[in-house]
């Protein structure tokens, strides 16, 4: 029989309302809460970080490859289309997916405003898995075989601005010399949460912008690459860099959009110092609750060593306590804190001011590994701390144990 855990089986099984039971309840709730605000933190900021990376992919891209110039504005150097780096992308694995896009600045004028615009050039190559989730209104754009499509989809912002509905057709003036215009249809709406794009970017036909640019259809201004795993973005910049020509520069997204991704960054060091606070306030949390036990149990010790048990059988049977404690604050902490997630998964009752967080509501991720992670280290690193009270075990005396009473 394994005597150290059928006495802390008994000692927990013990009925009597002592000091020891609440300092117990108080070991078990702070291992809980503390769990519970790690795992809801993790999910936050894992949602957070990934919803943030979709609304900014959904119309931008993790690589851009373009023209080297020194031109500054939304003017773009041609570049062609079927470059051998083109047709030869999906030999990489971790590439997606590639597509030809081209910018071209303009202003977008309704029958009341007139508001600067950016519009995006798309082809029949565009992924619209990613923009699809941001479309709040409308359909896609409908390409032409013959002609370019004068259909165009433009951010709530911007109809917001304009006073624009869908189905109107307004009017877009290209600044150029010539000056030209063309009227185009509203035939989506889109909203992504992200200033910087919804003010100013407009989706339309590729062929439009080769129209006015007086290019032929196989030319764009830039190639946007979609990578398989995010985590590869440097290693994939290096190879891409390699394979295109030498009149061409690539650009990472964490250089296209410094400031956001500085602000995702400093959220990591953030929560990393409040969850390291979390776990040390439950530590000493754990050591004063063996501590208490300890004092309470001081009589037994002194018993326990009179009939002969070493010291090391009579710390595992603070540990055993201590264990069992552990087991149940991380099991009701996860309850709460997978209950709380799951709420706000499924019915949002939290909000978000759009304007500052870009997303109206605080988005969860079950990353199941980061959560397992969490319970593993939770359990190694308090079960460790709780080894350090029972040393006092050592250093009491028969005599002066036996003379403590309940």
């Amino acid at each position: 029989m394994n005597l150290p855990r059928f006495i802390a089986q008994r000692i927990q099984n013990t009925k009597s309302t002592s000091f020891t039971s609440t300092v117990t309840k108080i070991g078990v709730a702070s291992i809980a809460i503390g769990l519970a605000i790690m795992i809801l933190s993790f999910s936050i900021l894992i949602g957070f970080k990934r919803t943030i990376k979709e609304k900014l992919f959904s119309l931008s891209s993790h690589i851009q490859v373009s023209k080297i110039t020194l031109n500054q504005s939304f003017e773009e150097t041609p570049m062609p289309i079927n470059t051998k780096f083109y047709q030869n992308y999906r030999k990489n694995s971790q590439i997606r997916h590639v597509q030809a896009v081209a910018n071209k600045a303009g202003m977008l004028k309704s029958t009341e405003e007139l508001a600067g615009i950016v519009i995006k050039g798309v082809g029949r190559d565009y992924d619209w898995q990613n923009f699809s989730e941001n479309l709040v209104e409308g359909r896609r754009i409908n390409f032409q075989d013959s002609t370019y499509s004068s259909e165009i989809i433009i951010s709530r912002k911007i109809a917001t601005q304009l006073k624009i509905k869908l189905s109107d057709e307004v009017l877009v003036y290209f600044i150029q010399n010539p000056p030209r215009i063309r009227k185009v249809k509203v035939v989506g709406i889109y909203d992504t949460g992200l200033e910087e794009f919804d003010k100013n970017f407009i989706l339309g036909d590729l062929s439009l912008i080769q129209k006015m640019n007086e290019w032929d259809n196989q030319t764009a201004g830039h190639y946007e690459i979609f990578l398989n795993d995010f985590d590869e973005l440097n290693s994939t910049a290096k190879q891409v860099f390699d394979e295109i020509d030498q009149d061409m520069q690539v650009l990472k997204v964490t250089e296209m959009f410094p400031a956001i991704f500085d602000w995702l960054n400093l959220m990591d060091r953030n929560i990393i110092v409040i969850l390291a606070l979390i776990l040390v306030v439950a530590s000493f949390n754990m050591i004063s609750v063996l501590l208490v036990m300890m004092m309470e149990r001081t009589p037994m010790i002194g018993l326990l060593k009179a009939l002969g048990s070493d010291d090391a059988k009579i710390r595992k049977i603070f540990i055993f306590n201590g264990l069992t404690i552990i087991l149940k604050g991380i099991f009701i902490g996860n309850m709460i804190g997978l209950g709380l997630c799951g709420i706000q998964f499924f019915y949002r009752v939290i909000p978000l001011e759009a304007e500052s967080y870009y997303m109206n509501y605080v988005p969860i991720d079950f990353n199941w590994g980061i959560i397992l992670l969490i319970n593993f280290i939770t359990i190694l690193l308090v079960l460790a701390v709780i080894t350090i009270p029972t040393f006092v075990v050592s250093r009491m005396k028969v005599v002066e144990a036996l003379k403590f009473r309940e």
